[in-house]
């Protein structure tokens, strides 16, 4: 590891950290991205890569890995230092007021830091159920990486949430047979996904099994039936399935977080209206933090990382202003 101290280090290579670093650039610090995965993009590239978001300024309609594209080629212009498959594991107060990042494999040194590390580490929520760690990777998934992968298959997708919804109506046009299984007759899902949903059922181009949970994953070296029971009346019925997708959410885990003495509420850090931790030097953005009104929104986590930036650069150079005012009269783009 180098000991060159950076400006601003930010922890997470998401939406809301790549945001923070083009930021942090714009401004003229010094830029350094660390991040547990091994690209950036965060949940964008890591769970979702080919879904469609829709509440993002300026774009109708834009994939989920196609945001991150430009979200990384706007994060670049400034040439930040990218340290990936790195978890950040402490972080230490120096005596001139630096800190100290204590990495898997060694240390990084910066004046000030950002945590944008979304809803901490990427932990789905499991199946109990025999088959399920057996066939995990190998026909069992909980992440879509590239919808071509189940072309002609037959997938069973288990959940009730948007995720499960969102990929059943990406994937029912790609796949043989399509069952959406889900445990109960009310959805967690947006109300246009779920009316597309009952269409899709009504086409006869999804078979939806509610009231149903999985009961065993079966096969031989990969995936090839499925047993499903009815919870109201224990009915087993077992499919052929080439493929079973579990939606089921993940559980937040703020991981080594939790020890670096900031304050926590409900699993997320706890900041105020300048987005600034208890420990001074130490601002947080995105998903991650909590205060009265937070919205866990992509567009707030780029409002949040902005203020974040802005006032770890007056931490870093107390001359330098807070607000820079608007970029189209910036030097830096002229």
């Amino acid at each position: 590891m180098t000991e060159e101290i950076r400006d601003i280090t930010i922890i997470g290579g998401g939406p809301t950290g790549l945001f923070a670093a083009f930021y942090a650039g714009m401004r003229g610090a010094s830029v350094r991205i660390v991040d547990s995965l091994p690209e950036l993009g965060g949940q964008l590239t890591a769970l979702y890569p080919e879904k469609y978001i829709f509440d993002v300024g300026g774009f109708p309609k834009v994939r989920a890995k196609e945001l991150a594209l430009d979200l990384v080629s706007q994060a670049m212009q400034f040439e930040p230092q990218v340290e990936l498959d790195q978890e950040v594991r402490e972080v230490i107060d120096e005596p001139d007021g630096t800190l100290r990042l204590r990495c898997r494999s060694g240390d990084f040194l910066t004046r000030a830091l950002v945590i944008a590390g979304g809803k901490g580490a990427f932990e789905p929520r499991r199946l109990e159920v025999p088959g399920y760690d057996e066939f995990l990777g190998r026909g069992v998934h909980y992440a879509v990486k590239n919808p071509a992968d189940f072309e002609g298959k037959r997938i069973m997708i288990v959940g009730g949430g948007d995720s499960a919804l969102d990929w059943a109506l990406i994937l029912k046009d790609r796949a043989e047979r399509l069952v959406v299984a889900h445990r109960r007759d009310a959805f967690r899902a947006h109300e246009k996904s779920v009316a597309d949903l009952m269409e899709a059922e009504a086409a006869g181009e999804v078979e939806l099994r509610l009231f149903h949970e999985v009961a065993e994953i079966h096969g031989d070296g990969t995936v090839s039936k499925v047993t499903v029971f009815d919870n109201r009346t224990d009915d087993r019925t077992t499919m052929e399935m080439d493929a079973v997708l579990t939606f089921l959410g993940f559980k937040p885990d703020l991981g080594p977080i939790q020890r670096w003495g900031l304050e926590v509420r409900k699993n997320r850090l706890l900041v105020n209206n300048l987005m600034e931790t208890n420990r001074p030097g130490i601002y947080a953005a995105g998903d991650i933090v909590d205060y009265e009104g937070k919205l866990d929104l992509i567009v707030s986590g780029f409002s949040e990382a902005a203020i974040a930036v802005n006032n770890a650069v007056h931490h870093v150079n107390p001359d330098a202003r807070v607000n820079p005012g608007h970029s189209t009269n910036m030097k830096v783009f002229k």
